[in-house]
Formats: structure tokens, C-alpha cells, sequence
């Protein structure tokens, strides 16, 4: 009884450990760099998502995310803003229809974050910090943003997929 007993025991303790490990593994780990090529560079206003598709050589900050794509489910964006000089921040939006811009109030040079779609942001981060965002993703096109006051039309964006 007592070799039956410690049996129990020991695969239930193996099967948590199991449990525990695919969850952490489940997740998709994506590495979000924000970068801009310095405060003294003049910025760029025209190059937001979509109004026209922009060349995007031109951007003076942008952002760049390894991999660009996940799996349905938990995503952990582990973002690094990599100035030397500028505050950055990233949002992720849900796309309602990737072919539209973003709904963008020009008066204060930022995305109108509600009407977009935000699902959550890693928010103002200083020169060389960095900070992290996990969330549940259903399938689907997602845009990474920085909506610091002009930076989104500087070029700080990138496209995000998320599929089944």
C-alpha cells in the first residue's frame, strides 16, 4: 500500500511538473526593438500605415519585432527601446481592415488609441529600457505602434500576423 501510495504521489507531482512546462512553452516570445536614428534627425510625417503604403527607407524611427508572426494564444512582446535620446512606447492595435489607416487625430500628431483598437501597450519607456506585454491573441492582423506625438508617422509601426 505504501509503494502504491508513493506511485500516486510521484505521478502526480511529474504530471504538474509537465503541466507547468508546457505552459510556459505554449507562450510565443516576441522581441520588439524600438529604434530611431537620434533626436537631431528632422522626422518624417507622412509615413502612417496605409495612407499611401509608404517607403518606408525614408523612416527615421521605426519598429522591428522577431518574429512578425504567433500563434493563436498567449504572445509576450519583451520590448527594448534602443535610443539613445527619445522616449518610446508600443501598442499593440487589433486591425479591424488592414487595407484602412489608422484613425489619426492630426491636432495632437497620435492614433486615437480607442477607435483603433488597442489591446494593451507597454507605455513610455526611457532611453535603453525595457518592459513586457503578454497577452491572449486571437487569429488575425495586429499593428505594433509607437504613439508618442508624431512618432507613428515617423514610421514607428509594424505589422504583426497572428494565425490559427
Amino acid at each position: 500500500m505504501n509503494i502504491l501510495h508513493r506511485s500516486v504521489v510521484g505521478g502526480l507531482m511529474a504530471a504538474l511538473v509537465l503541466l507547468s512546462t508546457g505552459a510556459s512553452l505554449a507562450a510565443t516570445v516576441v522581441n520588439v526593438t524600438l529604434w530611431d536614428k537620434g533626436a537631431a534627425m528632422t522626422m518624417a510625417t507622412d509615413l502612417a500605415y496605409a495612407s499611401p503604403p509608404p517607403d518606408l527607407s525614408a523612416a527615421t524611427m521605426g519598429i522591428r519585432a522577431l518574429p512578425a508572426t504567433a500563434k493563436a494564444g498567449v504572445v509576450t512582446f519583451k520590448v527594448t527601446n534602443s535610443s539613445t535620446d527619445t522616449i518610446h512606447e508600443m501598442l499593440v492595435i487589433a486591425l479591424a481592415d488592414p487595407t484602412k489607416p489608422l484613425p489619426y487625430v492630426a491636432a495632437d500628431s497620435r492614433v486615437d488609441e480607442e477607435a483603433a483598437g488597442d489591446k494593451g501597450e507597454v507605455s513610455e519607456l526611457d532611453p535603453g529600457a525595457s518592459g513586457s506585454l503578454t497577452l491572449s491573441l486571437a487569429p488575425g492582423h495586429y499593428l505594433l505602434i509607437c504613439n508618442v506625438a508624431g512618432h507613428f508617422a515617423a514610421g514607428m509601426w509594424a505589422t504583426f500576423e497572428v494565425t490559427n
